[in-house]
């Protein structure tokens, strides 16, 4: 599984490292990935997901509660 936003494809981009000598090495930006549980095609789902999609609303979260198990001792 890559490292990329599930919603909107935004995986890591490559540029360059430059120096005060003008020097340049590679390096990456990485995109801000979360895990977020969301409810896809009527099912719960853990979904890597980008800060931007979770704000603008695009992924719909489901909730953490879980019903709870009857407590008979």
């Amino acid at each position: 599984m890559a490292r990329a936003c599930e919603i909107c494809g935004k995986a890591r981009s490559v540029g360059n490292n430059v120096s005060h000598a003008n020097n340049k090495t590679k390096r990456v930006w990485r995109p801000n990935l979360q895990p977020a549980r969301a409810s896809i095609d009527g099912g719960t789902r853990r979904v890597l997901v980008c800060t931007r999609c979770l704000r603008s609303g695009k992924v719909a979260k489901v909730s953490g509660s879980r019903p709870a198990a009857s407590a008979s001792a």
